[in-house]
């Protein structure tokens, strides 16, 4: 399932030697058939990506490897409901009561499936990550992946990338393509707002009053349950930029010049990503944010002036 409970403790050192143990086996399967000349990679992480074990690779998988079958090889993982509902992943356990459950994303997209049944495609980068869901139980898609699911797509199948900038010719629109295009991402071009379809992936370079009104930005001046984002535009005109904590309070508001890096999946539409802010200066902060090391396992991010801040905001957050 996409939501895991588990029991308390932590065992951190455990944790790292079986990733160090996967890295090692990496060259092996887990099931039978036929495999890929493609591999897999899988995150361990607390804190919506804050903190994190040792990454854990597969070089090869086979067509029956499962996301469960690939965390139960790598890790110590308890399990409820005949193996379909994660209990606890190395003794780092959740609690009902307060809220806070393991969850998993492939290539940045929460699954609408369970472990299980969610079948291991070449490229995939799995993130199982254990946070507090007080805020919203669903935050469909994360940045986390990048520069996924750009260049494999989801569940096999590779989405054709649209780019959608509100200044074609601008730096940042530039800047976007060009670090798409270096990650490895064919990038087609389309006039801002655009109507998408549920097998494309859009990039959506502008400011935020140049899309506050697409159905897809509209959820970006609300609460994360309803957004999946901890952040939202204020204001009248859109100029303020709450960054919010893991319980959807405004934990401070972001300084002039601040752009977005975000992802939303709308309910049985396409996938969104928006590089945005309220003016050029943080669009293009937000463009120059789109790096691997500066996003890898991160829900969301803010490219303020002084550097890139995690969301939501929270303990050991820059």
């Amino acid at each position: 399932m996409r939501r895991t409970r588990v029991g308390s403790g932590v065992a951190g050192a455990a944790a790292v030697a079986l990733a160090a143990l996967a890295l090692s086996l990496g060259g092996c399967g887990f099931g039978p058939g036929a495999s890929s000349s493609g591999g897999a990679q899988l995150d361990v992480t607390r804190d919506f990506g804050r903190q994190h074990f040792e990454p854990a690779r597969l070089v090869h998988v086979h067509e029956s490897d499962t996301v469960m079958r690939f965390l139960q090889a790598t890790h110590r993982v308890d399990t409820r409901y005949g193996g379909g509902f994660v209990q606890s992943i190395d003794g780092l356990a959740g609690n009902r009561s307060a809220q806070v459950d393991w969850f998993f994303y492939v290539n940045g997209i929460e699954s609408s499936v369970g472990a299980a049944d969610f079948t291991l495609s070449p490229g995939d980068r799995v993130q199982w990550d254990l946070h507090s869901w007080k805020a919203t139980m669903r935050i469909p898609g994360i940045v986390g992946a990048y520069p996924e699911p750009f260049v494999h797509g989801y569940r096999g199948r590779r989405l054709p990338v649209r780019l959608e900038c509100e200044l074609p010719d601008g730096a940042a629109c530039r800047e976007t393509m060009d670090r798409l295009e270096k990650a490895g991402v064919v990038v087609t071009s389309a006039t801002l707002g655009t109507a998408g379809d549920q097998s494309v992936a859009r990039v959506v370079v502008a400011r935020w009053p140049a899309i506050r009104r697409l159905e897809a930005a509209s959820p970006l001046t609300r609460a994360p349950s309803e957004s999946g984002l901890f952040a939202r535009f204020a204001g009248q005109s859109g100029t303020t930029l709450d960054l919010l904590d893991a319980n959807g309070a405004v934990a401070r508001v972001a300084p002039p010049g601040t752009g977005l890096v975000a992802a939303r999946v709308p309910s049985g539409k396409n996938v969104v990503w928006f590089v945005t802010g309220a003016d050029e200066a943080a669009v293009a902060r937000a463009a120059n944010a789109l790096d691997e090391s500066k996003l890898h396992n991160a829900f969301a991010v803010a490219a303020t002036p002084t550097g890139v801040v995690r969301l939501p905001i929270g303990a050991g957050a820059p």
